[in-house]
């Protein structure tokens, strides 16, 4: 697992951010931090990483907003937060019911190629008109990625507080989440809402 700060000032807080599959900081890039430090993890080809946790102990408030497969994967670190929001994903990521239906997973693994991953983003950000960004990561690196991920199982106790579910989802359907989370949806976008945010503190 890689990170990256996106914000590093000395604020007293902290917003932690698990990425979505195959991403880098492209899709956040315009959320203004304000008072916040920002910290990024991604790329989740293996849970190891050589980022010290015991710095975060010098933030007296943590926050963790997750998004897509960073959902499942911000469970399987033990860090203590103020607030947890999850955006259009759940703790079974890949599930029939509660997240990507198994075949639909396993098919696109099998059949991935730079046009898939292509057809990925383009499908995340369905809703956009106008222009998106693509991320800077490897195709290789990405397909990896995709299989590591099928390895991982969530901590099913962790909770978290917020749930943002998007009304168009494509990538992890919009009903598999309203099922997991037992709520309605309450974002009008794709997979990918950040475009409706204008700063880091509107997800919290």
């Amino acid at each position: 697992m890689k990170y990256k700060w996106l914000n590093q000032k000395n604020n007293q807080k902290l917003i932690i951010f698990f990425n979505g599959w195959g991403m880098d900081e492209c899709v956040v890039n315009h959320l203004l931090p304000e008072d916040y430090d920002v910290l990024m993890f991604y790329d989740y080809n293996t849970l190891e990483t050589d980022f010290d946790f015991e710095k975060l102990n010098i933030y007296p408030k943590k926050y963790l907003v997750a998004w897509s497969m960073g959902v499942m994967t911000a469970t399987l670190f033990d860090i203590d937060y103020v607030s947890k929001t999850a955006i259009n994903g759940t703790l079974k990521s890949i599930d029939d019911k509660f997240g990507i239906p198994k075949r639909i997973y396993d098919l696109t693994l099998k059949g991935f190629s730079p046009k898939g991953a292509e057809r990925f983003i383009k499908s995340m950000y369905s809703d956009v008109s106008g222009d998106f960004y693509f991320p800077n990561r490897e195709f290789e690196n990405q397909k990896t990625e995709l299989e590591a991920l099928t390895h991982y199982k969530a901590n099913q106790d962790f909770k978290y507080n917020r749930v943002i579910i998007s009304t168009k989802d494509r990538i992890i359907p919009t009903k598999n989440q309203c099922a997991f989370w037992g709520a309605e949806p309450n974002t009008e976008s794709g997979h990918a809402p950040f475009n409706l945010y204008k700063k880091w503190s509107d997800l919290l």
